[in-house]
């Protein structure tokens, strides 16, 4: 009987694996549809297709050896009461090797001129006046050994959630290097990923780290349930020099008491998810706790370091007259505070951007999608409301992440939206046209509408493009 246990804890690492990772782009209605079994898993993007290949013969054509170049554009004009454009060019790779190994690397570099929040979010960027040169860059490698690891490294986003956007980890601000390990067994896939962030600082760069952890646990096969935790630490402060703390790497340690045992003051974010699904519709939600105290919630006294939030949301897909369609309705709310910290090199942003939700902290906000795909035709319209609390007075009222929350104005009566109120209304209608699916390559007219109460702003920005989609362009917020 022992001899039995033992062969069959064994198989897993015996049997071969196929492992090839998707991209982190948005959810369209041509997408394939989801296998709806225990065994699968999609809240942590992007998604491993872990296939066992041991039953196979080398002549099934289940070999996955294969080697490709593509030509990347990156072209874009608009008008904002000024003429603004990007234009860039590169080129990806992307490779399989024994149905283990998967590369992919895409860089693409060019430059243009801007005054507003059309600058792409590349991971090399240099403004100059009005005009800026860029080079960005994704690369991903992946090793699957057998049908329950996966291991990665790479410089790219990872997102992790149902919705469009996140309260754990989203890809709205620039890719960074990381490092990951994947485990898939029983009902349960278990992440594991390591984070190298960066900050400007008035002496130059200042680097950062992230360990994350994710559970992901299908209770189900219509129910998933999720846990996250996170760590934002510095390397090197003005005391010690201690890089990537051994303590982090550690893949089952529950970061609060480490962090405690460690008499650290480092960044802590802990959060729950659950999705919910019915055919092609899904019901999903979570929630992130970065500091409380349980007697003040009681009290509803408002106390500053109680920073928590909330998503809720649905979504789905369709048919109609032969149109693929794809719906989304979806509530945001955090508290003040959330994500902040001391300084920069705690606070949960890498590059001057939030790591999660793009609006930071202190708001409430609602968004609506609906896509439709025919062919090489989409449509999208894009929709979204929210109410946000700015500085003013000199002082943090907890919406941008990079403000120590020690410059707040009170300890106590702090409510969402606090400081000088924002009514915020986003609205983005595109139509596109896939010249070339080799590269996901679109050509694209996109018409938004932003409208901002506090700046008495109100702006009407089309914008023509064409443009190889391997990675999302966000101007929803």
């Amino acid at each position: 009987m022992r001899i039995f246990f033992f062969i069959t804890a064994l198989l897993p690492f015996l049997a071969s694996a196929q492992g090839k990772v998707g991209l982190v782009l948005e959810e369209m209605p041509n997408d394939t549809n989801r296998i709806i079994s225990v065994s699968e898993h999609y809240s942590v993007l992007p998604t491993i297709r872990i296939k066992d290949t041991s039953h196979h013969s080398k002549n099934s054509g289940y070999s996955d050896n294969y080697f490709t170049i593509k030509a990347l554009a990156d072209l874009g004009f608009r008008y904002n009461s000024s003429e603004e454009y990007r234009i860039g060019a590169g080129i990806g790779i992307e490779s399989g090797i024994n149905n283990k190994w998967y590369i992919r690397a895409c860089a693409i570099e060019g430059l243009g001129k801007s005054d507003s929040t059309f600058q792409p979010k590349t991971y090399i960027f240099q403004q100059r006046s009005n005009n800026f040169v860029y080079t960005d860059i994704r690369a991903r490698i992946s090793y699957t050994p057998n049908s329950v690891f996966n291991f990665q490294a790479g410089l790219d986003h990872n997102f992790i959630g149902e919705g469009n956007r996140s309260l754990f980890l989203s890809d709205y601000g620039k890719a960074y290097p990381f490092g990951q390990i994947r485990a898939r067994f029983w009902r349960v896939e278990y992440s594991i990923l390591y984070q190298f962030f960066k900050e400007q600082t008035s002496i130059g760069w200042s680097m950062k780290n992230g360990a994350t952890h994710h559970i992901s646990f299908n209770a189900a096969k219509w129910l998933n349930i999720g846990v996250f935790e996170t760590v934002v630490f510095m390397p090197k402060d003005t005391m010690l020099n201690r890089g990537y703390d051994a303590e982090y790497l550690n893949p089952v340690v529950l970061y609060r008491p480490q962090e405690y045992s460690m008499g650290s003051s480092d960044n802590v974010l802990i959060g729950a998810s659950l999705t919910a699904r019915y055919k092609e519709h899904s019901f999903y939600a979570q929630f992130i706790l970065d500091e409380f105290f349980l007697a003040e919630v009681k009290a509803k006294s408002g106390w500053w370091a109680n920073k928590y939030g909330g998503q809720i949301g649905i979504k789905g897909r369709g048919s109609y007259n032969g149109i693929r369609t794809f719906y989304r309705i979806e509530y945001n709310a955090i508290r003040p505070y959330t994500y902040s910290h001391l300084n920069s090199g705690q606070n949960y942003g890498n590059h001057g951007m939030t790591l999660a939700h793009p609006l930071g902290g202190n708001f409430m906000e609602i968004l609506g999608e609906l896509k439709g795909q025919k062919g090489k035709w989409t449509g999208k319209m894009f929709a979204a409301y929210f109410l946000q609390g700015l500085d003013k007075d000199g002082f943090s009222y907890g919406g941008n992440i990079y403000q120590p929350y020690t410059n707040r104005p009170y300890e106590y009566n702090h409510s969402i939206a606090q400081g000088k109120a924002n009514n915020g209304l986003r609205v983005n209608l595109n139509v596109g046209y896939c010249i070339q699916k080799a590269t996901n390559l679109h050509v694209f007219i996109e018409n938004q509408i932003r409208y901002d109460s506090a700046y008495d702003r109100l702006s009407y920005i089309p914008m023509l493009g064409v443009r190889s989609q391997i990675w999302n362009d966000y101007r929803n917020y």
